[in-house]
């Protein structure tokens, strides 16, 4: 999962009451206020001017979406994950087919101008307990470089299994993608985004929320988030037949995932 290259501040007060109303600036949850902090530091000096009081709702992320979805993704996502810079991974259909298929889990949700854009995006997926009889299978695409990347995927999953720590937990929120349009950040949008995945949580008695996270940044955001981390994986440790296969620039140094338990008995409005 990745929040790309967001970076930690202080936490601020909120004001707003309504998860799905629109919403301007100085009207944003805990979480957003902060988030607001972390994604304006990514703004470049020639990025254009922001509306800071740009009205957006959040909505769920329905099928006809998908192709609206990845056109956002190609643009301000896939292009700085790490390890796909590290590869240099270029076009890939497998990716993209990969990225978007949580979507039918109904629990993916973006944020919508008043011009009907979207400007934001979070794709969760579900996580459920497997039986005892099931049988993993190992994750296979056409694309040699995006293998690479399955393969760590499959390597973690065998190495580390998130149901161990939660034995009473049969299905865990997976959040996969967050990611921001560069033009709006600042709206505290990856914020809202990730208080409306906790309400999902909420309504369908969900307690853990799960992330994967292959970039240094994307992991301190969601500590900031309160998140802790349960499994790490430097990619120095990470070899296949006594070869280092990732070695993405610094800070990136290790495959993290982190968890955050969401009292069910809460509500954050």
């Amino acid at each position: 999962m990745e929040v790309e290259k967001m970076r930690e501040q202080p936490q601020l007060q909120s004001k707003c009451r309504i998860l799905d109303s629109r919403c301007a600036l100085n009207d944003l949850y805990p979480i957003t206020r902060l988030t607001q902090k972390l994604d304006v530091l990514n703004m470049s000096s020639s990025s254009p001017k922001i509306d800071k009081d740009c009205p957006y709702t959040i909505e769920l992320v329905q099928p006809e979406d998908t192709e609206a979805v990845l056109a956002m993704l190609k643009t301000f996502f896939f292009k700085d994950e790490p390890l796909n810079t590290y590869l240099d991974l270029g076009e890939c259909k497998e990716l993209e087919e990969y990225s978007v298929k949580p979507i039918k889990d109904n629990c993916s949700y973006k944020a919508v101008n008043n011009k009907g854009e979207i400007i934001g995006v979070y794709i969760n997926g579900l996580m459920k307990r497997p039986s005892p009889t099931d049988t993993v299978e190992k994750s296979t695409c056409l694309h040699p470089k995006f293998q690479k990347i399955l393969n760590l995927m499959d390597h973690i999953e065998e190495n580390f299994n998130i149901f161990d720590l939660y034995p009473n937990e049969d299905v865990i929120l997976d959040g996969k993608i967050l990611s921001v349009d560069s033009n709006y950040r600042g709206l505290g949008i990856a914020g809202r985004l990730t208080e409306r995945a906790y309400e999902y949580m909420r309504l369908n008695n969900i307690s853990v929320y799960h992330v994967m996270c292959s970039s240094h940044y994307s992991a301190r955001v969601m500590e900031k988030l309160g998140f802790h981390e349960v499994y790490k994986l430097n990619y120095a440790d990470y070899k296949v037949d006594g070869v280092t296969v990732f070695q993405p620039a610094l800070p990136h140094v290790a495959a993290r995932i982190l968890v955050k338990e969401v009292d069910k008995s809460k509500s954050t409005l």
